[in-house]
C-alpha cells in the first residue's frame, strides 16, 4: 500500500505485519477486503493517510509496505516528454501552477517533477520528465525519462517540440510512437515560429501522425487551456504503436513530414547567427564576458547600500521597541536570548543580504533567460577540456555563483561520470551568493575608496576576485584529472538554443521566490539558532573575558600565521552552518557585544576592523580565505546525496580549506619579508 498515489481506490489482500500489530489494525477496520483511498503524503512520504470505512486514518510508511493492497482505480496520469529547452517545464507549470525553476538553456530538468491539474472534476496527475533526445539513450537525464515511461502507469503522453526547429523533436514523437498508444503533440514557441516566417498546418499534421496535434505558446497561460481536453481525447482514443525503426528512417521520416506541413523560411534565425558571431567570436568572446561580469557587480554594488541601511534601521527600531515591552515581563536573560541574540542578529544577517540577492539574481537569470549561458559553456570548453574538464562545467559554475548546493545538483547535466565529479567537487572554488556581502562590504571599504568611481573601483577588484576563483577551480579540474580521476575525455555535445525575448516577470518571481527567498530562508534559518549559540558564548564569562574571546585567543596563533587572526579563523569555523554569518560573527567577537553583530555603515565598519588590528594584509588575506574554504554545510550534504561517498564528501570540504591555508599563508609571509 506505500506505493499507490494519492487518490488511489485499492482493496486490501493480506496483512504481513506481526500478530499483535495485525489485530490492532483489524480492530480499526483494516482488514482482508476492505477497501481504501490514499489521500496524502507527509513530507519525505511518511506518514500515510487514507480513508477507509468512513474515516481516515495515517500509518506510517513502514507500516505500510507490509499492508499489500489491489489497486481498484487511480486518477490519471499524464508524462510530458520533449527535447531539451522545448519548454516542457513551462507548460508543466502554466498546468499545474507549481513553479519549477526554467530557463534557456538544456538540461535544466536533472529529476522527474510531478503536480496536479484539474480537469472538470478530475485530478490528473501530471508528471515533467527530463528532456531527452531519445528514450533509447543512456545519458542521464535520457535513463530516466525511458525508466518513467516504461514503469509509471500513465494514459497519456504528452510530446512537445520545438515549432521552430521540429525535426529533432518529431524523432522523439515517432519513437514513442512505436510504444505508446495514446499520445498528443503540442508544437510550442508558436509566437518564435511566426516571427520567424514559419508556417504549420495542425490539421494536415494531426492526420500525417494520427494523433492530436495542438499549436501553443507555453508563456501564455490562455495557451494551454486546451491541453488537458486534447489528452483526456487522446487517452480515449489509442492507436496501434508503429512498427521500430532505425534512427536513420526515423530522421527521414521526420524530414519528410515537415516538408508536408511546415513552411519553413531558408534561415530560421538570423538575428541569432548574427549575435553568435559577435559574442562567441574569437576576438570579442573573453572581453565580453568579462564586460557582461563587471556590469553585473557593479549594479549590484551601486543599488543595495541604501536599501542596505534602510532595512537595518527599520529592523534595528523594531528590535528596539521590542526590547522596551519585553522589559519587565520576560526575564532579561530570556528577552536577550530572544530578542537581542537570535531576532537582532537575524534581522541584521537578512538587511545585508536580501539588498544584493533582489539585484544580483534577477540580472543572472536574465542572462539565464536570454540564453547567454550556453554560450559562455561555448566559450570556455576549451580551456575546460585542457583541464580534463566538461564545457558543461561552466554552466554549474555559473549555478555556483546563486548556492554552489544548487550548482553540484545542476552537475547531472553532465554525462559523464568522472567529469561530472570533477565539477561536484570543484563548484564551491566559486563564491556563492553568501560569500559576496562580506567580500564586498571589505572590499569596498579597504580598496574602492571614495568618489564618483568608487563602486567601478570595487566591481572591478570584485571582477578580479571572481577571475581568480576561476583559475583555482580550472587548476584543480587539471590536478584531479591527472591524478585521482583522470581518463579519457568524453565528447562535448550542447545545443545552443536561440535568443529570445526575456520574460521580465517571471524572471522577477523566479529570481525572488526560486532563488533569493531560498537563500534569504536557509541563512535565516542558520542564522537564528546560531545568533542564540553566540549569544551564550559572547554572555558565559571566565575572568574579563567571554568563550567567544577565549576561544579566539587560543586560535590566535594559527590566524596570525595566515595573516588573519583567531578571532576571523574561529568566525570561519563558526559560519558551517551559513557563510553569510562570517563577518558578523567577528564583529560580535571584536565588539564584545551579546548579539551577532552586522555594521551598515561602511565607514563604522572599517573604523572597528582598524581598531581591531585590520590591515591591508588582513583584508587581503579575509578576501582570499573567504573565496577558498570549507563551503556550507547545505552544500557538503548535496555533495554527499549526489555522490554517495563520504571520500569524495571530505575532498570536496578539503580541496577549498587547503587552497585557502596555502595562498593566505603564501601571501602573508611574502609581505612580511
Amino acid at each position: 500500500m506505500a506505493e499507490l498515489p494519492a487518490g488511489c481506490r485499492a482493496v486490501i489482500r493480506e496483512l504481513r505485519t506481526d500478530p499483535a500489530e495485525t489485530q490492532h489494525l483489524a480492530e480499526l477496520g483494516l482488514i482482508p477486503g476492505a477497501e481504501v483511498v490514499i489521500r496524502l503524503r507527509g513530507a519525505g512520504g511518511s506518514p500515510i493517510a487514507f480513508s477507509v470505512h468512513g474515516v481516515t486514518l495515517a500509518l506510517r510508511k513502514e507500516t505500510c509496505e507490509r499492508i499489500l493492497a489491489a489497486e481498484i482505480s487511480r486518477p490519471p496520469v499524464w508524462l510530458l516528454a520533449g527535447n531539451p529547452n522545448v519548454g516542457k517545464s513551462t507548460v508543466f507549470n502554466a498546468l499545474t501552477g507549481l513553479k519549477q525553476h526554467t530557463g534557456n538553456w538544456c538540461g535544466k530538468t536533472v529529476a522527474g517533477a510531478e503536480g496536479v491539474l484539474r480537469y472538470g472534476k478530475t485530478r490528473v496527475r501530471l508528471i515533467d520528465t527530463p528532456g531527452t533526445y531519445s528514450i533509447r539513450s543512456g545519458t542521464a537525464e535520457e535513463a530516466v525519462t525511458g525508466e518513467m515511461l516504461r514503469q509509471t502507469p500513465h494514459d497519456c503522453v504528452i510530446c512537445v517540440i520545438d515549432a521552430t526547429c521540429p525535426v529533432r523533436g518529431l524523432v522523439l514523437l515517432l519513437e514513442l510512437a512505436e510504444q505508446e498508444p495514446c499520445l498528443l503533440l503540442c508544437c510550442n514557441l508558436m509566437d518564435e515560429a511566426r516571427r520567424a516566417g514559419i508556417r504549420i498546418d495542425l490539421q494536415k499534421l494531426s492526420a500525417r501522425l494520427g494523433i492530436p496535434v495542438l499549436g501553443i505558446t507555453a508563456q501564455k497561460r490562455s495557451a494551454v487551456r486546451a491541453i488537458p481536453a486534447a489528452a483526456a481525447q487522446a487517452a480515449q482514443s489509442p492507436r496501434p504503436c508503429r512498427e521500430k525503426q532505425t534512427r536513420t528512417a526515423l530522421y527521414r521520416e521526420a524530414h519528410d513530414i515537415v516538408r508536408e506541413c511546415f513552411t519553413m523560411p531558408p534561415v530560421p534565425h538570423p538575428k541569432t547567427q548574427a549575435a553568435d558571431r559577435l559574442l562567441t567570436g574569437r576576438l570579442f568572446r573573453i572581453p565580453l564576458m568579462l564586460l557582461l561580469l563587471l556590469v553585473i557587480f557593479w549594479l549590484t554594488l551601486a543599488g543595495a547600500n541604501y536599501p542596505s541601511a534602510l532595512l537595518d534601521r527599520l529592523f534595528s527600531c523594531g528590535c528596539d521597541r521590542l526590547m522596551r515591552y519585553a522589559d519587565g515581563v520576560l526575564p532579561a536573560w530570556l528577552s536577550g536570548a530572544l530578542i537581542d541574540g537570535m531576532l537582532r542578529g537575524t534581522c541584521r544577517v537578512i538587511s545585508v543580504m536580501l539588498p544584493p540577492m533582489a539585484i544580483f539574481f534577477p540580472l543572472f537569470t536574465l542572462l539565464e533567460d536570454v540564453g547567454i549561458l550556453p554560450r559562455i559553456a561555448f566559450s570556455c570548453d576549451r580551456r575546460c577540456a585542457k583541464c580534463g574538464a566538461c564545457g558543461k562545467q561552466a554552466l554549474t559554475t555559473a549555478m555556483g555563483f546563486g548556492c554552489n548546493a544548487v550548482g553540484v545538483t545542476e552537475c547531472r547535466i553532465i554525462e559523464n561520470k568522472r567529469e561530472r565529479l570533477i565539477a561536484i567537487l570543484t563548484n564551491s572554488f566559486v563564491p556563492c551568493n553568501g560569500r559576496f556581502p562580506s567580500l564586498l562590504a571589505v572590499v569596498t571599504v579597504f580598496f574602492a575608496g571614495s568618489g564618483a568611481f568608487s563602486s567601478l573601483r570595487a566591481a572591478c577588484i570584485m571582477t578580479g576576485l571572481i577571475l581568480l576563483s576561476l583559475a583555482a577551480s580550472f587548476g584543480w579540474s587539471a590536478i584531479l584529472s591527472k591524478t585521482v580521476l583522470r581518463g579519457k575525455a568524453s565528447s562535448f555535445i550542447l545545443e545552443l538554443p536561440p535568443y529570445r525575448r526575456p520574460q521580465i516577470g517571471t524572471i522577477l518571481v523566479r529570481s525572488v521566490l526560486d532563488r533569493t527567498v531560498f537563500v534569504l530562508g536557509r541563512a535565516a534559518a542558520v542564522a537564528a539558532p546560531m545568533n542564540l549559540l553566540i549569544w551564550l558564548l559572547a554572555n558565559i564569562r571566565i575572568g574579563a573575558q567571554n568563550l567567544l574571546q577565549l576561544t579566539a585567543a587560543a586560535l590566535d596563533p594559527f590566524g596570525i600565521l595566515l595573516g588573519l587572526d583567531g578571532v576571523l579563523l574561529l568566525a570561519f569555523i563558526l559560519g558551517l552552518p551559513a557563510n553569510e554569518i562570517v563577518l558578523p560573527v567577528a564583529l560580535t567577537a571584536y565588539l564584545g557585544t551579546h548579539t551577532l553583530t552586522e555594521q551598515s555603515s561602511l565607514t563604522a565598519l572599517h573604523g572597528i576592523l582598524t581598531a581591531n588590528g585590520w590591515t591591508s594584509l588582513t583584508a587581503v588575506c579575509f578576501l582570499v580565505f573567504t573565496l577558498f574554504h570549507a563551503p556550507c554545510a547545505t552544500t557538503l550534504l548535496t555533495v554527499y546525496k549526489e555522490t554517495g561517498s563520504r571520500k569524495w564528501t571530505f575532498a570536496a570540504w578539503l580541496l577549498p580549506t587547503l587552497t585557502g591555508i596555502l595562498l593566505c599563508a603564501i601571501i602573508a609571509f611574502l609581505c612580511r619579508i
